[in-house]
C-alpha cells in the first residue's frame, strides 16, 4: 500500500504533458484573407530607389500558405521578408534562420531548419521563384 500512492501520483504527472499536448493541424497564416493561388512561376516585380522587389509564388502547405518577397539591391539579395507563414512555433524559430542564411548565401540554397521540413521547403520553392522571375 506504501508504494501505490507515489506510483499513482508518479503516473499521473507524467500523463499531464501528454494531455496538455496540442498537435499542429492546420494553421492560421499571418497575412491577408485572400484566397492563396496555387503556385505558379507567376510574381509580382517592383523597382524603386531602395531596389528591386520581387513577391515569390504562394506555395500551399498541410501547414498553411509560404510566400516570400526579395529585395535586390543589384543582382544582390539584400532583403527577405515572410508575405504569408503558418502560424507554427517551429515556424516563427525557422524564419530568422532561413533568411539569414538566404543573405549569406545569396540564392535559394540554402539548409533546411529541422524541425520546420514542410515550411522550409516552401520557402525555398518561393524564394527560388522571386529570383527566377527577377532573372
Amino acid at each position: 500500500m506504501k508504494r501505490a500512492i507515489p506510483v499513482v501520483v508518479l503516473s499521473i504527472a507524467g500523463l499531464v504533458p501528454v494531455w496538455r499536448y496540442e498537435p499542429s493541424i492546420g494553421g492560421t497564416t499571418t497575412s491577408t484573407a485572400e484566397p492563396a493561388p496555387a503556385p505558379s512561376a507567376t510574381s509580382t516585380t517592383a523597382s524603386g530607389a531602395a531596389g528591386t522587389v520581387v513577391k515569390g509564388t504562394t506555395v500551399n502547405t498541410d501547414k498553411g500558405p509560404v510566400q516570400v518577397q526579395v529585395t535586390f539591391s543589384g543582382d544582390r539579395i539584400s532583403a527577405v521578408t515572410m508575405l504569408q507563414q503558418p502560424n507554427h512555433p517551429q515556424t516563427a524559430a525557422a524564419v530568422p534562420v532561413l533568411v539569414s542564411e538566404t543573405l549569406k548565401a545569396q540564392s535559394a540554397d540554402v539548409d533546411t531548419v529541422s524541425g520546420a521540413t514542410i515550411t522550409s521547403d516552401a520557402y525555398k520553392e518561393s524564394l527560388q521563384a522571386a529570383i527566377d522571375a527577377k532573372g
